[in-house]
């Protein structure tokens, strides 16, 4: 575990400055970490792909919980150090350890075998991409434990009719069962944000929602909706459906008013819209 002290100074060593382009903020409480871990319900068995490992407090306490832990990171200076930091602090579980030095956003494919859970402090300015192109683009991933800004964890835990229901709540839940897994505080953090952090837990769906529609298609619709949130169905999916005769005949169709508005739909109620229009 890392402690304040060796964080500060990994990063006095390193020459690290945490940037606010990257959304850097280091976690340098050893309790809150272990808290992550526990909430995330790592298992001995389980392979891990943490996102934005920073200086590998995290890193290190999953690498003790789990198989083995693969590390995405961004930064060449911090993913040049952290395999040396492995090595010099649990070095019985190096061989379990690896890196990959890229964007998040860029991977499609991790060394070794393939990741049953996602656990990560997601940096704050690309966290719901990052997170939606991994539960995409690796299906292995069972479940998920990602802190994120309080309110961005508010969005992706919503429920339909919540003012904050909106794209992600809908995007996430095609994949999962999503919900608020508690709070962190601003302390906890090096430097400490200006905002509050949240947890948040996925637990991947047996299978997304049936439908003929492909995933694309309904999340095309997602995005219209919600484009012009204030409008009702009928005119903001026009451009979408062509005409606003045609999405309210997809509507009707799907069995949903022309009248109702985004924040009122399921993931199932938009995966019909995107099946009627075909």
């Amino acid at each position: 575990m890392l402690g304040p002290a060796d964080v500060r100074e990994l990063a006095a060593a390193l020459g690290v400055r945490p940037t606010k382009q990257r959304g850097q903020n280091f976690v340098i409480d050893a309790n809150t970490v272990r808290r992550i871990v526990r909430t995330a319900d790592v298992r001995p068995e389980d392979v891990v792909v943490e996102v934005g490992p920073g200086l590998g407090s995290l890193t290190l306490a999953l690498l003790e919980a789990a198989d083995r832990v693969t590390a995405v990171e961004i930064d060449e200076v911090l993913a040049a150090a952290l395999p040396a930091t492995v090595a010099a602090r649990l070095p019985e579980r190096a061989e379990r350890f690896a890196l990959v030095h890229r964007d998040a956003l860029r991977v499609t494919e991790l060394p070794g075998p393939p990741p049953t859970a996602l656990v990560a402090n997601l940096p704050y300015n690309v966290a719901v991409p990052v997170l939606l192109h991994m539960l995409e683009t690796f299906p292995s991933i069972e479940r998920t434990l990602v802190m994120v800004q309080s309110e961005v964890a508010d969005r992706l835990a919503a429920a339909p009719g919540s003012k904050v229901y909106g794209v992600p709540s809908v995007k996430a839940n095609w994949y999962a069962e999503v919900k608020r897994a508690g709070a962190i505080g601003r302390s906890v953090f090096w430097p400490a944000p200006n905002v509050d952090s949240g947890l948040v837990s996925l637990v991947r769906r047996e299978s997304p929602p049936v439908t003929t529609a492909t995933r694309k298609q309904v999340f095309a619709v997602v995005d219209a909706a919600f484009a012009q949130r204030r409008k009702t169905l009928r005119a903001a999916l026009a451009g979408w459906a062509g005409s606003a005769a045609a999405a309210e005949e997809a509507l009707r169709a799907a069995g949903v008013s022309p009248q109702a508005r985004g924040e009122a739909l399921t993931v199932e109620e938009f995966a019909r819209i995107a099946e009627a229009r075909g």
